[in-house]
């Protein structure tokens, strides 16, 4: 198995924190990936992987085991016509390496005139990750294009293609997430061929605008398509003035991008809390409907009455209304609240990943006191527990 020497984490990961692990794999190409892996798993020891590093925050005392690092590069259309999953005449499928950087997979598909995932730009991390946690952002979701996986079965050591389906995924997480082991090799993707319809409208149209900030940058409604081009330039606008691109130069974006995701809760809870804090209903209303006597005095509920509505919460908002502000910093700590999002932790340079862990934490524990929700952080946490 061809090792490379070892380098601190810290080097590998946006958040720029990490120490040197024990050992370190670097795979070029796919099959080269799926030799090594099991290679590392044969040797009933500790092991992660790492590819763009970027929602990943790992310990300070490294890693006492080996990093299988993910660096394969490739994008390759499919044959729409002999593939079941095509659905439509201007379906485009693509499978896409694991260690592909995912921004630089939505520029080519903008250049290219395929829409599905522009509103996902300047989203960091690789391709293989995307599922993981179901990325999502500006009223997109991966789900919303991802058709399946090549997958390397821990359990197995086989490679199986996994549909979108049996991945569960749901906002902020996958089946890859809640326990399935193994690795990601390649996503394949459906996106919508604008070509035909450009030649008829004269433009390149991105799919409907789902996201109110975004169609107010945009200055349109709901609803209303866009420039292809121009919906990736305004996503990217948004996400720099969070703080959300990556720039050497802009410590505020050293960071694994937001560190909480928005919290969901049933609607009766979110009933005793402030009516200012911003929610969204994630359930299905259920219509009114006459229900016969014998079913209702029947064994056992009936569908729909006793289905539970669940709503999801602005984490930002409740950080921001537990009294911590943009910018705020624990005394003495090099870590940081993003000066321009507060549900951004930031490195401001020479954090240490336990003073991102202890500013965490506070957060956490400001959150869960004034309002008795518990947050829970979006990046994986390698060697460090809140």
């Amino acid at each position: 198995m061809p090792m490379i020497e070892p380098v601190a984490l810290s080097t590998l990961t946006t958040f720029r924190v990490g120490g040197v692990p024990a050992a370190m794999v670097a795979s070029q190409t796919e099959q080269e990936l799926v030799d090594e892996a099991l290679v590392v798993w044969s040797l009933d020891e500790d092991w992660m992987l790492l590819a763009g590093g970027s929602n990943t925050v790992a310990g300070d005392e490294g890693f006492e085991g080996t990093v299988i690092r993910i660096v394969t590069r490739g994008i390759e259309r499919l044959d729409a016509t002999q593939t079941a999953d095509a659905s439509a005449p201007d379906t485009v499928l693509l499978r896409v390496q694991a260690g592909e950087p995912w921004d630089e997979l939505v520029a080519y598909t903008v250049a290219q005139g395929w829409a599905g995932i522009e509103a996902l730009s300047g989203i960091p991390g690789s391709c293989g990750a995307a599922p993981v946690q179901n990325i999502g952002a500006y009223g997109q979701e991966l789900a919303d294009s991802l058709v399946a996986i090549s997958f390397l079965d821990y359990e197995t050591g086989e490679v199986v293609r996994l549909t979108a389906d049996a991945l569960g995924l749901d906002y902020r997480t996958s089946a890859l997430k809640r326990g399935l082991r193994g690795i990601v090799l390649a996503i394949e993707l459906e996106l919508h061929d604008t070509e035909r319809e450009a030649s008829v409208v004269g433009a390149v149209l991105g799919q409907p605008i789902h996201y109110g900030q975004l169609a107010g940058a945009l200055g349109v409604q709901v609803g209303d398509r866009v420039a292809l081009s121009t919906v990736r330039e305004t996503v990217l606008a948004l996400r720099a003035a969070k703080g959300m691109v990556l720039d050497a130069a802009d410590s505020d974006t050293w960071s694994a991008g937001s560190f909480f995701t928005n919290p969901i809760v049933s609607e009766n809870f979110a009933r005793s809390l402030p009516t200012a804090l911003p929610r969204w209903p994630l359930a299905v209303e259920v219509p009114d409907r006459v229900i016969p006597l014998d079913d209702y005095f029947g064994v056992g509920p009936v569908p729909g009455i006793d289905q539970v509505q669940l709503v999801k919460l602005s984490a930002a908002w409740l950080i921001e209304n537990a009294g911590i502000r943009r910018g705020f910093s624990l005394p003495g700590s090099q870590a940081a609240v993003s000066s321009k999002h507060t549900l951004a932790l930031t490195n401001r340079g020479g954090a240490s990943a336990e003073q991102i862990a202890e500013l965490a934490r506070y957060v956490l524990g400001r959150v869960q006191a004034d309002f008795g929700i518990n947050l829970q952080p979006e990046p994986v946490l390698v060697g460090l527990t809140l």
